[in-house]
C-alpha cells in the first residue's frame, strides 16, 4: 500500500475552501478554520521548530506503513499552535487526510457522555451517591458473582450472592461498579454471549435491561474495571432529561459548542471526508479493516442504538472545543455548559489507590476521564492532574491545565499498542516548550 505525506495538499485543500467561505484567522502555516484560534508557537511558549519533529515522527509510522494517516493537534493557552493531517484517509482510494477527515472516535465518547450526565446534575436531578436504582430500578437487587467454592455442590462457573451496597451514580462514572465487560472477570462469557445477541433496532435502554441482569464481578466499589458503564450513563441522560442521547448531545453540547461534525452516525453527505479503518496485519503492515462507506455501522440505518460508551464520529476540530471548554473550566466563547466547580470535580480522582489497569501505575480517575495522579508511575511529561482518555481505533487527547495544554492525535488503526503513536505525541509536545 503506497501511503503518501498530503499535509501541503490538505492545507491547500482547507484555503481555498475557507476563502470561499469567507473565514478569517490564521498563522501562515496553520489551516484556516473557523472555530480554531490559531497563533505562532512562540507567543504562547512554544517552538514552531520544535512542533515541527511531531510531524517528522508521525511521518515516519506513515512511510513505515503502520499506519495510514494522521491529524494531530496542540493547542496551549486557548490558540492552536500545531495543527497537520499526513498520509491517506482512504489509502485504498489514494484519498488525502485532510484537517477536516471524520474518525471513530469509540471510547472518546465517554467524557462528552459523563458531561451531559453533570449537567443533568446541575440541575438538580440526582448527587453522585444515589443509587441508579431510582432511575434504573432494573438495577435494584443486584447478585455478584463469585468462584464456585472446590467442596460445594454447585452448578457452572461461579455462584452468586446478593450485593452488600446498591449501584451509585458515582460508581458508574467511574468505573467501579463491578459490571460484566468484554475484558476480563468471571461473567466474561456471559457478557459476550449477550453482546452477540444484539438485533437490530435495539436501544441502549434494551442493553442495559439485559446488563442488569447478569451478576456482577465484583461487590460495587470494590476495584476498578472498565467496561460499558457510560453507556449506562447515557441511559441515564436519557431518562433524566427525557430526550434521547442524541436528541440531548445535539441540542445541549454540540450546537452550543458549534460542533457541525460530531454525530452518533455520519451522514451520507459527509462519506467524502470519513477514513477508513486499519488494522496490521501478521508483519505489522496496515490491513484494511472498514472501508469509509455507507455499510460502516457508523453510518447505517437503524439510527436506534446511542452509545455513550463510544458511539460517536468527530473531528479535531470539533473535540478540540469540547476539550478547551473543558480547559476553560466549562466555558467556550461566552458559552457555558457547566460550573468550574464541576468541571474540577469530574477531574479529581475519585477512585484513590485502586489500579487503573487500561491507563497504568499513576493515574486515578475521575467521572469519565483518567488523571494523572504521580509523574514517576505515570511515565508522562503531562502534568499532576492532567486528565485525558483514548479511542479504540488509536485515537487520544489529554488536557494539561498546568501548562493550558490540550493534545489530540486522530487516526484509524485497531489494535493500535504495538506502535507508540499515541505516547510520542506527548513527549513531541512537551520537548517543545521554551517558557
Amino acid at each position: 500500500m503506497n501511503v503518501s505525506t498530503t499535509k501541503w495538499a490538505g492545507l491547500v485543500v482547507l484555503a481555498a475552501a475557507a476563502a470561499t467561505a469567507g473565514l478569517r484567522g490564521a498563522e501562515a502555516d496553520l489551516p484556516v478554520m473557523d472555530g480554531v484560534p490559531t497563533a505562532e508557537a512562540e507567543t504562547v511558549g512554544m517552538s514552531s521548530e520544535r512542533l515541527a519533529r511531531i510531524d517528522e515522527v508521525m511521518q515516519a509510522y506513515i512511510d513505515r506503513n503502520e499506519t495510514a494517516g494522521v491529524v494531530t493537534l496542540v493547542a496551549r493557552k486557548g490558540k492552536v499552535v500545531h495543527f497537520s493531517a499526513l498520509g491517506e484517509r482512504d489509502a485504498e482510494n489514494n484519498a488525502p487526510m485532510t484537517h477536516d477527515s471524520i474518525f471513530r472516535i469509540a471510547s472518546m465518547t465517554k467524557p462528552i457522555a459523563s458531561l451531559a450526565l453533570m449537567m443533568m446534575y446541575e440541575e438538580g436531578h440526582f448527587q453522585l451517591r444515589d443509587p441508579i436504582s431510582k432511575w434504573l430500578p432494573e438495577f435494584a437487587d443486584m447478585q455478584v458473582a463469585i468462584p464456585s467454592p472446590p467442596q460445594e455442590r454447585v452448578t457452572g462457573r461461579y455462584k452468586t450472592v446478593p450485593a452488600e451496597t446498591q449501584i451509585t451514580v458515582q460508581q458508574i462514572l467511574t468505573h467501579t461498579a463491578g459490571l460484566p465487560n468484554s475484558y476480563r472477570g468471571i461473567t466474561q462469557p456471559e457478557f459476550l454471549r449477550m453482546s452477540a445477541e444484539t438485533k437490530p433496532g435495539d436501544t441502549v435502554g434494551d442493553m442495559v435491561k439485559q446488563l442488569a441482569t447478569l451478576p456482577l464481578n465484583f461487590q460495587p466499589g470494590e476495584h476498578w474495571e472498565y467496561g460499558r458503564a457510560t453507556d449506562i450513563v447515557g441511559r441515564l441522560v436519557e431518562v433524566m432529561s427525557g430526550q434521547t442521547l442524541d436528541e440531548f448531545f445535539t441540542e445541549r453540547i454540540f450546537e452550543p459548542l458549534d460542533m457541525p461534525d460530531t454525530h452518533f452516525f455520519l451522514p451520507e453527505s459527509k462519506l467524502d471526508r470519513f477514513t477508513a479503518l486499519y488494522g496490521p496485519d501478521a508483519s505489522g503492515q496496515i490491513a484494511l479493516s472498514e472501508a469509509p462507506t455507507a455499510d460502516s455501522r457508523y453510518v447505517a440505518e437503524p439510527h436506534t442504538y446511542f452509545s455513550g460508551a463510544g458511539g460517536l464520529v468527530s473531528t479535531a476540530r470539533d473535540y478540540f472545543r469540547f476539550q478547551q471548554m473543558m480547559l476553560n473550566g466549562g466555558e467556550l466563547e461566552g458559552t457555558r455548559l457547566v460550573s468550574r466547580k464541576t468541571v474540577e470535580m469530574m477531574t479529581a480522582n475519585h477512585t484513590g489507590e485502586k489500579g487503573i489497569w487500561l491507563a497504568g501505575p499513576g493515574y486515578g480517575f475521575g467521572l469519565g476521564y483518567a488523571v494523572v495522579t504521580d509523574l514517576g508511575p505515570a511515565a508522562t511529561p503531562r502534568s499532576e492532574g492532567s486528565f485525558y482518555w483514548s479511542g479504540a481505533f488509536g485515537t487520544i487527547f489529554w488536557v494539561d491545565p498546568v501548562e493550558e495544554i490540550i493534545g489530540i492525535v486522530m487516526q484509524q488503526l485497531r489494535p493500535y499498542t504495538h506502535i507508540n503513536v499515541r505516547p510520542d505525541m506527548a513527549s513531541m509536545t512537551y520537548q517543545a516548550l521554551i517558557d
